[in-house]
């Protein structure tokens, strides 16, 4: 069917809501927290109470309803929607009215729906139309239980009738957020500017007009139950806000919640983009240069390493997220050399951005004995920069029991079964290392 033009007497629900205040708390697990306040009209004695404009992903037990002006009694949550499929799924046996390409129309009771379109005319006479070639179908009503969206249904005993305030919240599936993050390093790689940015993501099925927004970071744990609804969902449109300092950031619970200081939308299929925090400098940032052997092709794992706290310029927690890293050129401009993810991190604790592999700096890794409870390693470590530099060198060893026999000195043991050296490599410099280990097995 190329269009469907639907023809419905729908009546109008029982009551009046209007949207006096609405929040917002995104959590990172493809969650959301609505609370919501409306004006509604209240009967006296038992009676409906209808919201409408709800997520169609909401987790319907956890609705939580309140108001002084009446007494809750029972709770439904009703999304069966309106499309073309499900009225003609609901209309059988009964009478509808098509019209096809040509003009022609056709009235009498529907038969079938799942293929071609089969319907008995009034004359008894059985007659099959291709879907492709009708363009229009009018249906007297709306059949029971089909409503065009989604719907908190409340039975009330209300104290007397007359408009007043009733409160909702509910969790929804659908609403998830995320923190990116550039960095720029000067020249030298000794300081950096950061910028974080939110990206708010709602697929939940409804919008959110000029609420407040909060976030949560942190792991929050959530129990899934296995039942599914709604609609399916469309790719977003992106909203940037490139507005500067806006979260109000404080404790709560085990986690850390940031409040946006001023109401915003959240528009259902949107990507709304949020300046976190004003660009910080941070003042000292060291390089660090790790040998890891294991997939890496004797190639020195880069990573930028900086202490999160006040006098370093920064000092806030961190959301979980990706760092992109950019580095000034010569010419002034700005060049991509690597990114990573970054966990939550408190204030006072050190940041680890891994940007990728050294050009510069190889090794090499050999087993150059090995008995059945010792094995003796040798690495060969060369610096091809026209820089010194310092480079970290780490060892898994098989076993938790062992016993180091000889080592070339500088070695450090690091967890059960890691050891490591520092070693300084000056331009064009090789160094080698060894050690022989003795397993107690």
């Amino acid at each position: 069917m190329r269009g469907i033009y639907l023809a419905l007497a729908i009546l109008a629900g029982a009551f009046s809501s209007v949207q006096a205040g609405v929040s917002v708390t995104v959590y990172n697990e493809n969650l959301g927290l609505i609370r919501e306040v409306r004006e509604v009209d209240f009967p006296k004695g038992i009676g409906e109470v209808r919201f409408t404009d709800v997520a169609a992903q909401i987790m319907p037990t956890s609705v939580h309803f309140k108001s002084e002006y009446a007494a809750l009694l029972e709770q439904n949550y009703e999304y069966d929607l309106v499309d073309a499929a499900r009225l003609l799924s609901r209309y059988i046996d009964h009478n509808v009215k098509l019209t096809d390409e040509d003009g022609d129309g056709y009235f009498g009771a529907l038969l079938s729906a799942s293929g071609d379109i089969v319907m008995r005319e009034r004359d008894g006479k059985i007659r099959s139309l291709s879907r492709d070639r009708i363009v229009n179908i009018e249906f007297p009503d709306l059949p029971e239980g089909l409503i065009t969206r989604p719907t908190l249904v409340w039975l009330v005993d209300g104290k007397k009738a007359g408009k007043g305030e009733a409160e909702i919240s509910y969790l929804t599936e659908g609403m998830s957020w995320q923190t990116e993050y550039v960095a720029v390093t000067d020249q030298e790689d000794r300081s950096l500017d950061l910028t974080g940015w939110v990206n708010i993501t709602n697929h939940s099925g409804a919008t959110y007009k000029d609420a407040r927004i909060k976030l949560m970071a942190g792991d929050v744990q959530v129990v899934r139950d296995r039942y599914r609804k709604g609609r399916g969902l469309q790719m977003a449109m992106e909203s940037v806000d490139a507005a500067a300092p806006q979260f109000e950031e404080r404790p709560f619970y085990e986690y850390h919640l940031y409040t946006l200081q001023r109401p915003s939308t959240l528009r259902q299929n949107q990507v709304k983009q949020i300046s976190l925090f004003p660009t910080a400098g941070v003042k000292s940032v060291k390089k660090e240069y790790r040998m890891e052997w294991m997939g890496s092709k004797g190639k020195a794992k880069v990573t930028l390493v900086f202490k999160n706290e006040k006098k370093n310029g920064l000092g806030i927690p961190l959301p979980k997220g990706k760092v992109r890293v950019y580095k000034e050129g010569p010419d002034g401009g700005q060049e991509f050399v690597g990114e990573d993810r970054i966990d939550h991190t408190p204030s006072n604790e050190e940041v680890r951005v891994s940007t990728g592999r050294a050009f510069d700096i190889v090794g090499e890794r050999t087993v150059v004995d090995k008995k059945r409870n010792e094995q003796a390693v040798e690495f060969k470590i060369r610096n091809r920069k026209d820089e010194t530099v310092e480079i970290v060198v780490p060892e898994r060893l098989w076993y938790r029991e062992w016993t180091i026999l000889e080592a070339t000195k500088g070695w450090k043991k690091i967890k059960a079964n890691l050891i490591e050296w520092k070693v300084t490599v000056k331009p064009d410099e090789e160094k080698v290392i060894n050690y022989r280990v003795h397993y107690n097995r």
